[in-house]
C-alpha cells in the first residue's frame, strides 16, 4: 500500500466519486447540422470555416490539420504524420496512411553502432528521440492531398488559407509556450530552430503574437504551385505534391539533411506516397468499431473489445474495482500482442486474422485471473515475430493532437495528426520541422517493427470510427502516445455500456497502465504499474492493490490523453471535448 499512502493527504481526502455527474466541467456541445472537434480554437475555426463555405468533412479536417501544424507545433508540425479514417455517407470506411518511412541510410546496423548525440548521456536509447537521425519522411502533407483528391471538394489554396493566416501571426497558446521553455536548450543547438522558434534569442510567452514567416512562405509557395498547374483539380493537387516531395521544398530539405548529418536521399522524398488501406474492424454489442491497421497500435482496441465482450461489464458497475481489474487485464493482453507482432505489413507477415478473431479472444480471455493482476508480458504464441525488448532508462513521452468532423451530408473524418513536435529541427528556411518518429522503431533482429529503409514505424496514432448497421454512429480520437487506445477504450465503454453522454464519458476518471513496452525512448517495460486519477475513491485503489496492481494515485485530471468525441444519434450531434488538455469542439 506504500504508493497509495504516499499520496493520501494530497489527493484522496476530498476525492470526488468516480461516477458520472449530471453536470460536467465543460458544457455539452450539441447540434443538428455539423460539428468539428480539435486541439485548439484556431484549428476548430479553420475547419468550421470550410464547412460554412460549402466544404465537406474532408475539406474541414484538412484545413484543421494544416492549422494544427502552425498553431500546435508542441504536438504536430508540417513534417509529421497523420493517419485518417474517412467515412463518406453510404460508403465503407477508408483509411489513409499518411505516415512517412525510414530514410535510405536508416538501418538497424547504423543505429546499433551510432555515437551519442550532443544532448545524450552515456546510456543512450537505440534510436535518438530528437534530431535529424530520428527523422522519417513527411507524411501529413501527402495524406491531406490524397484525402482531398479522393474525397474532398476544395482546392489546396482554400484549405490552406486559415493556416497561412495563422502563420502570419497568432497568439501563442500556453502549452506551446511551455514546450518552448522546456526545450530551450535543445532548440538552441540548431541555428535554424533557434531562429524560427526563438526570435531575437528570446522565448515567446503565452499570448505573445508570433510570426512564423518561413512557414507562411512555404505554404504560399505550395498554393502558387497549385495555381500555376494546368489541368483539373486533381492535377493541380498533384502539382502541390510534386512541389513538396520532388521540387524546391524537397531539395531544400535534402540539402539541409546532407549538410547536418541526416540520413535522407532525394529519392526518399521523391518516391513517397500516402496510400489508402482497409479499416480493421470488430463488432461489440451490435456496434462496429473501425481502426487503422497494424502499422498503428489501433488493433489494440479491437483485441481488447473482443476479450471484454465475454464479460458482463455493466453488471460490474462503471469504474468498480472488478470492472477496472477486468479492463486492465484485457488491455495488458492486447498490448502484449502489439509489442510482439505489430509492424509494417509490407515488410513482415502479421498474423492479422488470428489476432482479430473472436476465437483467439476467447482463448486470451481465459488468461484473466479475477483475483490476481498479471506481471508478465503475455503475447499469444503465434511464432511470427521476435520478442519485444527494452531497457532501463528515462523515456520521454511523446504526443499528438486530434481532429474529428461530421458534416451536414453525413460524412465523417477522424484523424490523429502528430510528429515533428518540439523540440524539432527546422529544415533551412522552409519552416518545416522534421519528424522524429523513427524512434518508434526497434532494432531487435527479426521483430516486425525493426527499422529498415522505406518502412513505416508502428505508430501510436489511432483514430476511431464507430458504425451501427452500416450507419455512422461516432468518431473519436485523442492525443496521448501509448495511452491513446486504453483511454479511448474507457470512453467508448462509458458510452456503449453505461449510456453516458460524450462529455460525461470523456470527463469520467480514467486509469493508465504502463504494462507494455513503451513505443519511445528505451522501450522500457513497467510491469503492473497503473496510474489512477485522484477522483477515484481510495477504497478502489486499495482493492486494486490487494489484487496485485502497482497503483500510483495522481492528480484529479492527470490522465495523459484527452479525447474528442462526436456522437450521431437520433438526428442530433452530441460532442465531447476533454478538459484535461484543452480540447475544443463546436457545431450547430
Amino acid at each position: 500500500m506504500t504508493a497509495v499512502r504516499l499520496r493520501i493527504g494530497a489527493l484522496c481526502l476530498f476525492a470526488l466519486p468516480a461516477f458520472p455527474q449530471e453536470r460536467t466541467m465543460f458544457p455539452a456541445v450539441r447540434g443538428m447540422r455539423q460539428m468539428i472537434g480539435a486541439g485548439n480554437s484556431m484549428e476548430v475555426e479553420a475547419g468550421y470555416r470550410m464547412l460554412e463555405q460549402g466544404g465537406n468533412a474532408v475539406d474541414a479536417s484538412a484545413a484543421a490539420i494544416l492549422a494544427a501544424t502552425v498553431t500546435e507545433q508542441d504536438h504536430i508540425g508540417l513534417g509529421g504524420e497523420a493517419p485518417l479514417l474517412i467515412k463518406m455517407a453510404g460508403k465503407p470506411v477508408v483509411v489513409i496512411s499518411a505516415v512517412g518511412v525510414a530514410p535510405s541510410k536508416a538501418t538497424a546496423e547504423f543505429y546499433a553502432h551510432r555515437a551519442p548525440e550532443p544532448w545524450e548521456q552515456s546510456h543512450i536509447a537505440p534510436i535518438p528521440s530528437v534530431g535529424l537521425r530520428a527523422a522519417i519522411t513527411p507524411g501529413t502533407v501527402d495524406g491531406v492531398l490524397l484525402a482531398l483528391e479522393k474525397f474532398g471538394t476544395m482546392s489546396f489554396a482554400q484549405i490552406a488559407e486559415p493556416a497561412i493566416e495563422r502563420a502570419d501571426g497568432f497568439p501563442l497558446p500556453e502549452i506551446f509556450a511551455q514546450y518552448l521553455r522546456e526545450n530551450d536548450r535543445i532548440l538552441r543547438l540548431w541555428p535554424t530552430s533557434e531562429k524560427f522558434f526563438l526570435p531575437n534569442g528570446s522565448i515567446p510567452r503565452a499570448g505573445d503574437v508570433v510570426h512564423l514567416t518561413d512557414l507562411a512562405n512555404t505554404l504560399r509557395e505550395m498554393v502558387t504551385a497549385e495555381k500555376k498547374a494546368h489541368g483539373d483539380r486533381v492535377a493541380k493537387l498533384r502539382a502541390v505534391h510534386d512541389y513538396f516531395y520532388k521540387g524546391p521544398i524537397a531539395k531544400k530539405m535534402i540539402a539541409f539533411s546532407d549538410a547536418n548529418g541526416g540520413l535522407f536521399a532525394y529519392n526518399d522524398l521523391a518516391n513517397f506516397k500516402a496510400e489508402t488501406d482497409e479499416a480493421r474492424t470488430t463488432t461489440y454489442r451490435g456496434f462496429t468499431i473501425h481502426k487503422p491497421g497494424f502499422w498503428t497500435q489501433g488493433p489494440v482496441m479491437i483485441e481488447a473489445l473482443n476479450i471484454l465482450e465475454g464479460f458482463d461489464l455493466k453488471a460490474m458497475g462503471q469504474n468498480s474495482p472488478e470492472y477496472l481489474h477486468t479492463v486492465l487485464e484485457a488491455v495488458k493482453l492486447a498490448f502484449a500482442d502489439r509489442d510482439r507482432y505489430y509492424g509494417d505489413p509490407k515488410f513482415s507477415k502479421i498474423p492479422e486474422e488470428i489476432l482479430l478473431s473472436k476465437s483467439y479472444a476467447a482463448e486470451r480471455r481465459k488468461l484473466i485471473d479475477p483475483n490476481h493482476a498479471s506481471m508478465e508480458s503475455r503475447p499469444g504464441n503465434l511464432g511470427a515475430s521476435a520478442p519485444a525488448t527494452g531497457s532501463n532508462g528515462p523515456s520521454q513521452g511523446k504526443d499528438t493532437t486530434c481532429v474529428d468532423v461530421i458534416d451536414r451530408f453525413g460524412n465523417a473524418v477522424s484523424v490523429t495528426p502528430s510528429g515533428a513536435w518540439l523540440p524539432s529541427v527546422i529544415a533551412g528556411d522552409t519552416g518545416i520541422p522534421f519528424s522524429v518518429r523513427a524512434e518508434s522503431f526497434v532494432i531487435t533482429p527479426g521483430h516486425a517493427n525493426q527499422i529498415a529503409p522505406g518502412k513505416r514505424p508502428r505508430v501510436t496514432l489511432s483514430p476511431t470510427l464507430v458504425t451501427r448497421d452500416g450507419q455512422l454512429y461516432m468518431t473519436m480520437s485523442t492525443p496521448g502516445g501509448d495511452n491513446q487506445d486504453q483511454a479511448m477504450l474507457q470512453v467508448l465503454l462509458n458510452i456503449l455500456e453505461f449510456n453516458m453522454t460524450p462529455q460525461q464519458a470523456v470527463e469520467s476518471p480514467r486509469f493508465q497502465t504502463e504494462h507494455f513496452y513503451a513505443s519511445f525512448g528505451f522501450h522500457e517495460f513497467i510491469p503492473g504499474r497503473v496510474s489512477l486519477e485522484g477522483r477515484f475513491p481510495l477504497a478502489t485503489a486499495k482493492k486494486l492493490e490487494t489484487l496485485g496492481h502497482h497503483i500510483q494515485l495522481q492528480g484529479d485530471w492527470s490522465n495523459a490523453s484527452a479525447p474528442v468525441v462526436i456522437l450521431a444519434k437520433d438526428g442530433a450531434l452530441h460532442g465531447g471535448a476533454d478538459p484535461r488538455r484543452g480540447r475544443f469542439i463546436f457545431g450547430r
